[in-house]
């Protein structure tokens, strides 16, 4: 395609693609994120389409699921951060605490990355797989040939292991 064909393209179909994902997503900048991407992915993609209808079914096929995706990856950080702020509130073990004994101290994006980049290779690459890329157990069986319970055991002991370690830095 000619950048003039790209640009002709986009305004034909940006608008649908953005109000599709801003009803899955109800927030306006990942709408916009989702629409660019889903576009780009079209662009970018061999396909073999006969008809505008086929375009517009694979688009707005494309742009749901993309949506649905960074939906679930939204909604799984909230869970682990309320998961993580609610043990800090009940005192258990996992909560981050300061050396003296002071209210416990959040760790920063900057040592968080850190400590997963430091954890052994099936956690780190679990616990990116769960909560950074939003995958389910399911796919990443799929993807890693590992059975679901071994993928959730390597989850919660990665877990653990993220949590000890920020701990000790802190």
């Amino acid at each position: 395609m000619t950048r003039q064909e790209i640009t002709e393209f986009y305004q034909e179909h940006h608008r649908r693609l953005y109000n599709i994902s801003l009803r899955i997503l109800r927030d306006s900048d990942e709408a916009e994120e989702v629409m660019q991407d889903t576009i780009l992915k079209f662009v970018t993609a061999p396909g073999n389409f006969s008809s505008p209808e086929q375009v517009s079914a694979w688009l707005a096929r494309t742009c749901i699921h993309a949506s649905i995706d960074r939906l679930r990856r939204r909604e799984r950080r909230e869970a682990f951060l309320e998961e993580y702020g609610r043990e800090e509130a009940d005192g258990t073990d996992t909560s981050f605490a300061g050396s003296s004994g002071e209210s416990p101290a959040l760790p920063s994006i900057g040592q968080i990355k850190a400590a997963m980049e430091r954890l052994p290779e099936p956690y780190g690459l679990i616990l990116d797989l769960v909560l950074i890329e939003g995958l389910d157990y399911g796919e990443i069986a799929e993807l890693t040939g590992k059975k679901e319970t071994t993928l959730r055991s390597l989850y919660s002991r990665g877990r653990s292991k993220l949590i000890e370690m920020l701990n000790h830095t802190i």
